[in-house]
């Protein structure tokens, strides 16, 4: 089964399902549709499973409403390259390709 790993406080807003949107660079797991999930905390620890809906390659510039509904919101586009940036240890611009993965839970 795939793992995806979700840092605080996303894990909450999953089970919400406030948060059914993630966005993946260099998806080294191959995630497409169909796929079952293994949704796990940073430290490994899953705290659901969900099931690939939809999947979509695209650039951060853009990144159209529906690939952002259902996504943690930032404040602008600078914060949200700040936090991608962070979270893959690169600089992430307009042009960087992402996967847009939507699920359900299961």
């Amino acid at each position: 089964m795939k793992i995806l790993k979700f840092s605080e406080p996303l894990p909450d807003l999953i089970l919400s399902e406030k948060k059914y949107i993630t966005w993946r660079l260099n998806d080294d797991k191959n995630i497409a549709l169909g796929d079952i999930l293994s949704l796990c905390r940073n430290d490994g620890a899953e705290f659901a499973k969900a099931k690939v809906i939809v999947v979509k390659c695209t650039t951060f510039g853009y990144l159209c409403k529906e690939d952002k509904t259902g996504h943690e919101p930032f404040s602008c586009d600078k914060e949200m390259y700040e936090t991608y940036s962070k979270y893959y240890h690169m600089n992430v611009i307009p042009d960087t390709q992402l996967k847009v993965i939507k699920f359900e839970l299961l």
